[in-house]
C-alpha cells in the first residue's frame, strides 16, 4: 500500500502559478492587515515555517513572526485545479485508488510488484512522474496497509520515501508519541497520557481491558493500531466537485480575441476532462483576473446538463464579456464546470 502526501500543497499550487514566489515565505490563508488580521494560516511555506508560522496560526501571529511573508487569500478554485492534475497521475499508477482529502491519496499497488524493493522503486517513480507532469513535489509512503503507509508518509519531509515492511511495522511506531498516530485526537492523548502512555510502543503493549474500560470499543482498536495492525479497506469513490482550468497570460492584455481564444482552449480541455470521467455538468462558472491581482468569478446555473462543446463555449462568452467590457488588461482566465454527476454507461456528452 502506497500513500502520496503532497507537500505544502496549498503554498506549492500558488508559487508554481507564480513563479517568482519560488524560494519566498509564502502563507495561504487571510488578510493579515498588518498584524490586525482576522482568520487563520491554511498552510505556510517551507521558508516560512523555519519562522515559525504553521497551519491553523492565527494569521496575525504569523505577521509577527514573518512580516516579510508573502500573505496570498485561500484560493480554491487553483487547488482543486492542481488536485484533479495529481490524482490523475496517482491513478495511472494504482490498482486500486482512494482519494485522502485534497492532496493525499491511497494507493493499492499489489501485483504490480513482487517484493517490498521493488514497491520502494515503483514509489520513486511515482515522485518523479508527479514532479516531472504537475511541478510539484510529494512525500510517499509505503507499508502493509493504510494506517502504517499513511504514517510513513508522515515521517520523511518534504519529497521524501520510506517504506516499512511487515515485520518492522510496530518497531516503526513504538517510539512515537501517541497524538501522532492517526485517529488519536488531542483529548484521546490526554486521557491516555493520565494513563501513562505516552508513546506508540507503550500502547501497543497496554492492557486490553483497561483500554476498554476507558475508551469502550475504541480502546482495542487503538491498540491493535499502535502494533502496526490494520484491516480497513481501501474505498474507491469518484467524489470530485468540479473540473476547472485556468491560465495566466504570458503579458496582460486587453485584446478581446486573444482572451476569448485563451477561454475557447480552456472549454475544450475541461470539456474532455468531463468527457473521459464520464459526467455530466449544469454549472458553468469564469473567473477573469485583472492586472494587479482584481479576481472576479460568475456563473451560470443550467436548466439541464450541458450537451455540447459549442454550448459550453457560448455560455462562457456571455460570462466573460461583462468583465472584459470593462477594458482592463487582463492577468489570468479559467473556466469550471459544476454541479456534475457521474452516471454508468454515460454517453460522450456530444451524443446527448
Amino acid at each position: 500500500m502506497f500513500h502520496v502526501d503532497m507537500d505544502q500543497f496549498f503554498a506549492a499550487c500558488e508559487v508554481r502559478e507564480k513563479p517568482a514566489l519560488a524560494g519566498r515565505p509564502v502563507v495561504v490563508g487571510a488578510d493579515p492587515k498588518g498584524g490586525r488580521g482576522r482568520g487563520v494560516v491554511s498552510t505556510s511555506s517551507y521558508e516560512a515555517r523555519k519562522f515559525g508560522v504553521k497551519s491553523g496560526m492565527p494569521i496575525s501571529q504569523a505577521f509577527r513572526l514573518c512580516p516579510q511573508c508573502v500573505f496570498l487569500p485561500v484560493n480554491f478554485d487553483l487547488y482543486l485545479k492542481c488536485s484533479a492534475e495529481v490524482m490523475e497521475v496517482l491513478r495511472s499508477f494504482a490498482v486500486k485508488f482512494e482519494p485522502f482529502g485534497i492532496d493525499e491519496a491511497f494507493l493499492e499497488v499489489t501485483g504490480k510488484v513482487k517484493d517490498f524493493e521493488e514497491a520502494r522503486k515503483l514509489a520513486q517513480e511515482v515522485k518523479n512522474a508527479v514532479k516531472e507532469k504537475t511541478g510539484m513535489a510529494c512525500t510517499a509512503g509505503v507499508g502493509p496497509n493504510k494506517l502504517v503507509a499513511k504514517m510513513a508518509s508522515d515521517f520523511q519531509k518534504p519529497d521524501g520515501l520510506t517504506v516499512v515492511k511487515p515485520g518492522e511495522a510496530r518497531a516503526f511506531l513504538a517510539p512515537m508519541p501517541v497524538r501522532k498516530l492517526l485517529w488519536i485526537g488531542p483529548k484521546t492523548e490526554e486521557a491516555l497520557k493520565r494513563m501513562g502512555i505516552a508513546l506508540v510502543g507503550e500502547l501497543a503493549e497496554a492492557d486490553p481491558t483497561v483500554l476498554f474500560e476507558a475508551f469502550g470499543k475504541y480502546g482495542p482498536a487503538i491498540r491493535l493500531a499502535a502494533q502496526g495492525i490494520d484491516d480497513s479497506q481501501l474505498v474507491e469513490v469518484w467524489e470530485a466537485k468540479s473540473i476547472g482550468s485556468q491560465r495566466t497570460f504570458e503579458s496582460d492584455t486587453g485584446d478581446v480575441r486573444e482572451i476569448f481564444a485563451k477561454l475557447d482552449e480552456l472549454c475544450s480541455e475541461v470539456f474532455q476532462r468531463a468527457e473521459e470521467n464520464e459526467v455530466s455538468f449544469s454549472n458553468i462558472g469564469i473567473v477573469v483576473r485583472f492586472a494587479g491581482f482584481e479576481t472576479h468569478t460568475k456563473a451560470k446555473e443550467q436548466r439541464k446538463p450541458c450537451s455540447s462543446l459549442a454550448e459550453l463555449e457560448k455560455t462562457v462568452h456571455a460570462l466573460a464579456i461583462q468583465f472584459l467590457e470593462q477594458g482592463k488588461p487582463v492577468r489570468l482566465v479559467g473556466v469550471r464546470l459544476a454541479g456534475l454527476k457521474k452516471e454508468k454507461g454515460q454517453k460522450k456528452l456530444e451524443e446527448f
